[in-house]
């Protein structure tokens, strides 16, 4: 075991001394026996010409979550708050006494909260035009994105967890699902939203007394497919004292998930298809159009809950947008890069990879992203920008920090956490009324399980201070 003496010389060594860090973070540092080289910190106060505080401010380090910032700030930028995604239904054959006489293909735009509500909408908006029954095949054309073969799990190996679901032009309800379980005369039923018509729940789940120590933690779930099917199996113990949760995962791929969720919402309506799932191509003008919600609406959720999917969406469209479709990850991190040095914010240490943070790669130092707060700060979109942060006590990844505290609803930050990374970036009123941009990123092994939060939560109290 390394010393706590040994880590304080090697931070002198590597040139940061606990001596240039604000004394009660400097304080957590020693009493976590954490290097003060691997901490970089950077506040500025909006109009002042120089910082109030930089440590380590130009090592590259890696953002996790907090490079959302970035991502949804340029999007803003170019392709502006009032943008939104759309949706397309093409015809493959004429309309006759409500009888599609061919294919029905969906065209997907991109649009990152395609949730189960309006796709909903966009079939009530098929049998609003007189279609109930479809003779052909069910065409998915989402060639709108163009990404490179991904696997799910690389990242961490959990390939059915929401964080890691991928793009996809025709993105559905974020590829989850969501399973509820709740007890019903004394056992536990389960029930699936969407629920998709090609999935089939296997619930094995017993009720059992005693108290509620995690509602899933004696769950164990299995995914099977046959036949098109896709069988979810539930087994394990489940107390009643835990009264009803849910469960969101990514049980099938996203083409599959459109298809099931098509045919039950379709036939819900009083529709028929009479066909199967295969690829198709649009062409020709589209007989309907579903808009997304605007951007700066959508952006909320990607920062205020940090939805992975969401913001990779974003980088995608950005590069379909400004360097011509199909978007790809490679063309929206060129089209950031190119808005960056075209507003003089040329970041020579960012490595951007999916936007999102999901990544090992990532890297920006704390005195760039800490600029990009700043010159955020003086955009004309400021505003729709700030109020998709978090805020301190309130919501978001935020809302269970510095409550009861002076501190409550003075913060505008995103946060970021990965294995071995605590980060954040955003905005701080302090006590004497200056407002602050205020970055952190620390790496190093552990800051993820607590640690690197009081490191934190230290640093915005002094500053709060000010």
């Amino acid at each position: 075991m390394v010393s706590r003496l040994v880590l304080l010389l090697l931070s002198l060594f590597l040139g940061t001394a606990l001596a240039e860090i604000p004394a009660p973070v400097a304080q957590v540092l020693r009493n976590r026996g954490l290097a003060a080289a691997d901490f970089s910190a950077f506040a500025q106060e909006i109009g002042a010409d120089q910082p109030l505080l930089s440590i380590n401010a130009d090592i590259p380090r890696n953002p996790a979550s907090a490079i959302k910032v970035l991502t949804t700030y340029a999007g803003l930028e170019l392709l502006g708050p009032a943008y939104q995604w759309q949706t397309r239904v093409y015809l493959g054959g004429p309309v006759q006494d409500g009888v599609l006489r061919g294919d029905l293909i969906l065209q997907g735009g991109g649009d990152p909260f395609l949730v189960n509500e309006y796709f909903w909408r966009l079939l009530q908006g098929l049998r609003d035009r007189g279609i109930r029954h479809i003779g052909g095949n069910l065409l998915l054309d989402n060639e709108f994105f163009q990404l490179p073969a991904l696997d799910p799990g690389a990242f961490d190996g959990q390939s059915r967890r929401a964080y890691n679901a991928l793009p996809d032009a025709l993105l559905l309800n974020f590829q989850t699902i969501r399973f509820v379980f709740f007890p019903e005369s004394g056992n536990i039923r389960a029930f699936a939203e969407p629920n998709p018509a090609n999935l089939v729940i296997d619930n094995g789940l017993r009720a059992v007394a005693g108290a509620c120590q995690g509602r899933h933690r004696r769950i164990d779930m299995r995914v099977a497919e046959a036949q098109g099917i896709t069988t979810v199996r539930f087994t394990g113990d489940y107390p009643l004292a835990c009264g009803e949760s849910d469960l969101y995962r990514a049980v099938m791929p996203n083409r599959e998930l459109v298809h099931g969720v098509f045919r039950d919402l379709w036939e819900e309506l009083g529709g028929t298809l009479e066909g199967t799932l295969a690829d198709g191509r649009a062409g020709g003008d589209p007989f309907y159009s579903l808009p997304s919600r605007p951007l700066a609406e959508l952006i909320r959720s990607m920062n205020k809950f940090s939805n992975n999917v969401m913001t990779r969406q974003l980088l995608l469209t950005i590069g379909a947008e400004r360097l011509g479709a199909p978007g790809t990850p490679a063309k929206g991190r060129q089209a950031v890069l190119d808005w960056l040095k075209a507003n003089g914010l040329a970041f020579p240490e960012l490595v951007l990879d999916n936007g999102a943070g999901l990544s090992r790669r990532t890297r920006i130092s704390a005195r760039n992203l800490g600029r990009l707060l700043l010159n955020a700060d003086a955009s004309p979109y400021r505003a729709e920008l700030i109020s998709s942060l978090p805020i301190s006590a309130v919501d978001g990844t935020l809302r269970r920090r510095f409550r009861n505290e002076p501190l409550a609803s003075q913060m505008h930050i995103k946060t970021g956490t990965l294995d071995n990374v605590r980060a954040m970036a955003g905005f701080l009123t302090t006590r004497s009324g200056r407002r602050l941009v205020v970055v952190s990123l620390h790496n190093a092994p552990g800051v993820d399980q607590g640690s690197g939060t009081e490191v934190q939560n230290a640093l915005l109290r002094w500053l709060f201070d000010r």
